[in-house]
């Protein structure tokens, strides 16, 4: 439990790497990168792991990250969505509770439930397993209007928005986010993309 949100606040920010039409079809892997940072300012660490373009291991690789790394003062997990490498889809809740961390989950656009339940239902057998897993995870909460979402599993929505500013340097998104994501993209592209 977090009582107080400190400037240096340990955090882990999980995003993953880009992949191809081609990689979907054949269930190739893409890499996931969490980055460990002290609040917005300092960062402590990279953790990384390989996870399936449309699988559904995402929940265990980040799980695995966090509980098997050296950095057992983490205080809290940043996920950049629930879906990772196309729809493997995290667990929310069995992440908080397997990991005994709070679970904040930023995004910038707010997700279409239907466009996503549609794709699902077309293209994967196990689609209702998926979207049990969608439509149970923690409330969509609009923290900037039409800009910047959240979900929170293991913390009150008030620590989750202090923890977002805390962990922002500039612009939006929770700076090891933000470093993930250029990590990532950087490991599959050779180069990192814009946020």
């Amino acid at each position: 439990m977090i009582r107080k949100v400190k400037r240096q606040i340990r955090v882990v920010g999980f995003d993953d790497g880009t992949f191809s039409f081609s990689s979907k079809l054949n269930r190739e892997k893409t890499i996931l990168i969490g980055v460990v940072m002290k609040g917005s300012q300092e960062v402590v660490g990279v953790l990384s792991r390989w996870i399936t373009v449309d699988g559904n291991d995402a929940t265990n690789a980040i799980t695995d990250a966090v509980l098997s790394s050296r950095f057992k003062d983490l205080r809290v997990i940043l996920l950049k969505g629930i879906t990772y490498a196309g729809f493997n889809v995290v667990d929310v809740g069995r992440l908080h509770r397997e990991t005994g961390l709070p679970v904040v989950v930023v995004v910038r656009k707010k997700p279409d439930m239907e466009a996503m339940e549609s794709a699902l239902r077309k293209h994967f057998p196990d689609a209702e397993e998926r979207l049990r897993l969608l439509k149970k995870a923690p409330p969509l909460v609009e923290m900037i209007p039409e800009k910047l979402y959240f979900q929170a599993a293991g913390v009150d929505e008030k620590t989750a928005v202090e923890v977002i500013r805390t962990t922002t340097r500039t612009g939006l998104t929770p700076e090891p986010l933000r470093l993930a994501h250029m990590i990532a993209s950087a490991v599959m592209t050779g180069e990192s993309t814009r946020e």
